[in-house]
């Protein structure tokens, strides 16, 4: 009796502590939340930029190739951007951030694969920024197979602890970069090799007892599965949502530190997610041009006409110059700054110009002696060749993980459960590829418009681009269908304004789909 009466009285003792531990950890959370709220909205407030420049159309001294990865953007890095600046132009690429060099004089190009945050070491009076997005669910697709490819190149070692002694005597040997050294596949590679090791050696111990099935994205005896992949924290922290902190400057390979915060409070509260958006949505709106993979065409020609001729007009006139000035004569600087004291100098003069190579090698005449149309042309006949060599070398590496082949149609049997999955884990992806699209309507208007003014375009260009497209090169047929497209909207503001949503394409559907590179 004395036992119960004891607990009859501890009783409600007991259930106030748990109710107090209970309001503990919800004024803890709450508090949490509150906290993250405000390191959120003062970064999104510190990043907005001013009001758009009405010259974002303009290109400026340099060139800042945002690459976002699996985006195709290594084909614009070796088929435009190689054709048009000659190596000395090229910035250091920064790789990561002991690599990256400022203080390289002259160099009007920098193709990357660093975050937004890179602008804070850049005079962003004299920057312009391209960048391409792709379908955020092709991406996820995309970084999967590529992680998996390159990781079962190594598998022609014994183990691990072969392949570390090999490749510590191939770096010293070689002394260049590889994919290992460049973010994101910095992490990706090593952890799906480690995967792929593991997996091969539970093969060789169950001998062939082991069953294989026919879905090449859930083959969990050779490689990770694409679901496990996706809610794995690593593909949380890098993969997700990728392009917003890319362009946000939020990534893990930030070069401000307190990025770092700012996305461990997004990644533990998506509410967030959308103040960040509206930053990135506003800077994609400030760029010189902004591609989509899945218009890879369209977007080749519009880079040509809006980026590639104008990096020609600026060469040409940097070419017929002896040298130059800046501020009528004074001390010549370099471009990127030495120090923050010269940055806030150089950011403060919207005016000051580059001083120019005193030399023009052979490549920089080929590049000033180009056009808009004849790039085009090397642009189709170098991704031919990279193509070929990409496919190559992607089905070598296959082989070491037959019977796994990642193919379009292997893509379309993933289910739908998977991909909503994938939709859900990116909606802020999602969310700004849908704006992009609005973006390169608008971009679209723009070129035709530019073209028409400066060509005098016929009006009667259906029967124009019908009776010449046998004729004419390939990029020239699509600048004339586009303008037939775009020619009845060029007067409408209400179609520069609010131009059309172009349909979110989905991976398990048919149609032609690009293999973007690197």
């Amino acid at each position: 009796m004395r036992c119960l009466s004891l607990e009859l009285k501890l009783g409600p003792i007991l259930l106030l502590l748990i109710c107090a531990t209970i309001t503990t950890k919800a004024a803890a959370n709450g508090d949490g939340y509150k906290q993250c709220e405000h390191t959120v909205k003062k970064w999104a407030f510190s990043s907005q930029d001013s009001e758009i420049r009405d010259d974002k159309h303009v290109l400026r001294n340099l060139l800042f190739f945002l690459h976002v990865p699996r985006t195709g953007g290594r084909t614009y890095f070796h088929c435009f951007l190689k054709k048009l600046y000659a190596n000395a132009q090229e910035c250091p690429r920064s790789y990561d951030k002991l690599r990256f060099n400022p203080r390289k004089e002259n160099c009007r190009l920098l193709s990357t694969h660093d975050d937004y945050s890179m602008m804070a070491k850049l005079p962003k009076e004299q920057t312009s920024v391209v960048t391409i997005l792709r379908n955020p669910i092709d991406r996820v697709f995309s970084t999967y197979e590529f992680s998996v490819e390159v990781a079962a190149r190594f598998l022609v070692h014994r183990d691990l602890t072969s392949l570390s002694r090999m490749a510590k005597r191939a770096r010293l040997k070689a002394g260049g970069v590889s994919t290992l050294d460049i973010w994101p596949w910095k992490y990706l590679v090593p952890w799906m090799r480690e995967d792929l090791f593991a997996r091969r050696d539970a093969r060789i111990r169950k001998g062939q007892s082991y069953i294989i099935t026919n879905d090449t994205y859930n083959m969990e005896e050779i490689s990770m599965p694409l679901r496990d992949f996706i809610n794995d924290p690593i593909a949380r922290d890098i993969i997700h949502n990728g392009a917003t902190f890319q362009i946000a400057g939020l990534t893990n390979n930030s070069y401000l530190a307190e990025s770092h915060e700012v996305r461990r409070c997004v990644l533990k509260y998506q509410s967030l997610g959308q103040y960040v958006l509206e930053v990135v949505k506003k800077r994609l709106d400030s760029m010189l041009y902004v591609g989509l993979t899945e218009n890879h065409r369209e977007s080749a020609t519009m880079f040509s006409n809006l980026v590639g001729a104008q990096v020609i007009a600026q060469l040409t006139k940097s070419s017929s110059n002896s040298d130059f000035s800046i501020d009528n004569g004074s001390e010549q600087r370099p471009l990127l700054p030495n120090s923050k004291s010269d940055a806030n100098h150089q950011e403060n003069n919207t005016y000051r110009k580059l001083k120019k190579v005193s030399s023009t090698s052979k490549d920089e005449a080929e590049n000033i002696n180009m056009d808009a149309g004849k790039l085009m042309e090397a642009y189709e006949s170098c991704i031919s060749s990279l193509r070929n060599s990409q496919s190559e070398r992607r089905a070598k590496s296959l082989k070491r993980i037959s019977p796994a082949n990642f193919t379009k149609e292997a893509r379309r049997k993933v289910p739908e459960l998977l991909l909503q999955e994938i939709t859900s884990l990116n909606s802020l992806d999602m969310q700004l590829y849908n704006y992009a699209q609005n973006i390169f309507a608008k971009q679209q208007a723009l070129m035709v418009q530019n073209m028409v003014n400066s060509e005098n375009l016929p009006s009667t260009l259906d029967e124009h681009a019908h009776n010449n497209s046998n004729s004419l090169p390939s990029w020239k047929v699509i600048v004339l269908a586009m303008t037939s497209l775009l020619s009845s909207n060029l007067k409408d503001y209400d179609f520069m304004v609010h131009p059309r949503k172009i349909p979110i394409r989905s991976t398990n559907g048919g149609g032609k789909e690009w293999n973007a590179s690197d």
